[in-house]
C-alpha cells in the first residue's frame, strides 16, 4: 500500500539496499565471502576470547557461491 512520507536523508550506505516504493523482488548486485578465525566478529565493549589454537580453512570448491549475472 503506497503511503507519503516526510523528506529522507540518506547519508551513507555501505553494501545495503535503500528501497523506495513498492517492490516484488530486490535482487543483490554485489556478493563477497569473507573468512576469519575463532573470535574473529566478536563484537561488545569488553571481549575476552582464549583461543588456543584456531585454524580457518579458506579451500573453497564452489565456483559461484552467490551468482549476480542477470538478476535484473
Amino acid at each position: 500500500m503506497p503511503a507519503i512520507v516526510g523528506p529522507v536523508q540518506i547519508l551513507n550506505v555501505g553494501g545495503g539496499s535503500v528501497q523506495f516504493g513498492d517492490a516484488v523482488v530486490i535482487s543483490p548486485k554485489t556478493s563477497s565471502k569473507s573468512f576469519a578465525g575463532s573470535g574473529a566478529f566478536n563484537t561488545g565493549p569488553f571481549i575476552v576470547t582464549f583461543n588456543g589454537f584456531s585454524i580457518t580453512s579458506t579451500l573453497d570448491a564452489d565456483g559461484v557461491d552467490q551468482p549476480i549475472v542477470g538478476n535484473n
